[in-house]
């Protein structure tokens, strides 16, 4: 596979950061401690470069009919500044990936989908929009994304703000996004700003030129103070987001799965005027009742114990396998094992006992609610 770096990689080496593999990109998987990582964007404020997720711009008089046929939300809906979570599907309703759309104008849309599906869902798209009054451009490649996410994210991204404009972030509204006027490397910068994250915390996404990506980080992290901020890796992301009970492209979300089986029936707008791809099968699955393959579905597993499940491993009922986990591991801001995992249908209520076959030997889990964490507002 070829190996991609982003605009940040330099920094990351600076940093002292160990990397690994991730969609075809080099990624920071951790600085120093990946636990003081995870802690620091619960209690104050963590770093990411999420320079390797794509950027799709959307344009043109049929945009909005355009994301309605080629997405499973109704994005003609959005109001211009807010965002929306959604699907691209394939016409049997497995799920090609999850995404985030933003509507920044009448016929403004940009489309953020995940590393290494990039590329897919650009050309996915670009099939799509045959018929459709649209300009498809994929700006991935020119584009960096900087995360700063956790209490003390607001606080420290308004020091690089004119005084004048901090109300365009301190009014900015959960899944909403803004141009915003940032000061550093000499200059002005207008960025598009977003408060969306994936750790469960309150927190912003920065678009930003690959050429200023490097000055942009190194200026949030210099006005930020002694213990306030960290660079952060995927695997305190990883951690984060499964606490917040977040799917994971890959492990929770697939084209062999969908999006009633992961417990997104609601981003499915079956009501929606017109066609979109995978609508016929998606409304069949949702009659179909579990709406799930094999008649599973994907459930939150708390820890009885101190082991935790990992991906893969089977889960159990009564000694028969009824289930497996996608994603597990001890939650270091609970203090036990958390687990997602797609189960058969009957064994999926709230409050059912279960086991996870950690290579031989049983653990106990119980089925609980989603997310594991919520943090306190």
């Amino acid at each position: 596979m070829t190996e991609n770096y982003t605009a940040l990689y330099q920094e990351h080496k600076k940093l002292g950061a160990s990397f690994t593999d991730f969609g075809g990109w080099q990624m920071p998987l951790k600085y120093s401690s990946e636990l003081a990582e995870h802690h620091a964007v619960r209690k104050s404020a963590g770093l990411f470069d999420l320079s390797h997720m794509g950027e799709v711009w959307v344009t043109g008089p049929g945009a909005a009919a355009f994301l309605d046929y080629a997405l499973v939300g109704k994005i003609s809906a959005m109001a211009i500044g807010k965002a929306k979570y959604s699907l691209i599907c394939q016409e049997d309703g497995g799920i090609i990936d999850d995404l985030i759309t933003y509507r920044r104008g009448e016929d403004k849309f940009l489309v953020v989908p995940n590393a290494g599906n990039a590329a897919v869902v650009a050309a996915a798209m670009l099939e799509r929009a045959a018929g459709f009054d649209v300009v498809v451009e994929d700006a991935s490649a020119e584009t960096s994304l900087i995360a700063v996410q956790g209490p003390l994210a607001e606080a420290i991204l308004l020091r690089l703000v004119p005084a004048e404009q901090h109300a365009l972030v301190t009014e900015l509204k959960y899944y909403a996004a803004v141009e915003v006027p940032f000061t550093f490397d000499g200059g002005t910068q207008d960025l598009l700003l977003a408060r969306t994250g994936y750790t469960g915390e309150d927190g912003f996404e920065i678009f930003v030129a690959n050429e200023s990506a490097a000055a942009l980080w190194q200026a949030i992290a210099s006005v930020a103070e002694e213990g306030e901020l960290v660079p952060a890796g995927l695997a305190s992301r990883d951690s984060l987001r499964l606490e917040a009970g977040m799917p994971l492209y890959g492990n929770e979300l697939s084209r062999e799965g969908n999006p009633f089986a992961a417990g997104l029936g609601p981003v499915v707008a079956l009501t929606k005027e017109g066609d979109f791809v995978g609508k016929e099968a998606l409304a069949a699955l949702k009659a179909d009742g579990a709406g799930s393959t094999g008649g599973r579905k994907l459930v939150g597993l708390k820890g009885l114990g101190r082991r935790a499940g990992r991906s893969h491993y089977p889960v159990l009922k009564d000694g028969a396998v009824v289930g497996e986990v996608t994603s597990g591991q001890p939650s270091p801001t609970l203090g036990y094992p958390v687990a997602l995992a797609y189960v058969d249908v009957e064994h999926s209520e709230l409050g059912t006992a279960l086991d996870i076959d950690l290579r031989g030997k049983t653990e106990p889990f119980e089925v609980v609610a989603l997310p594991f964490y919520k943090r306190q507002k």
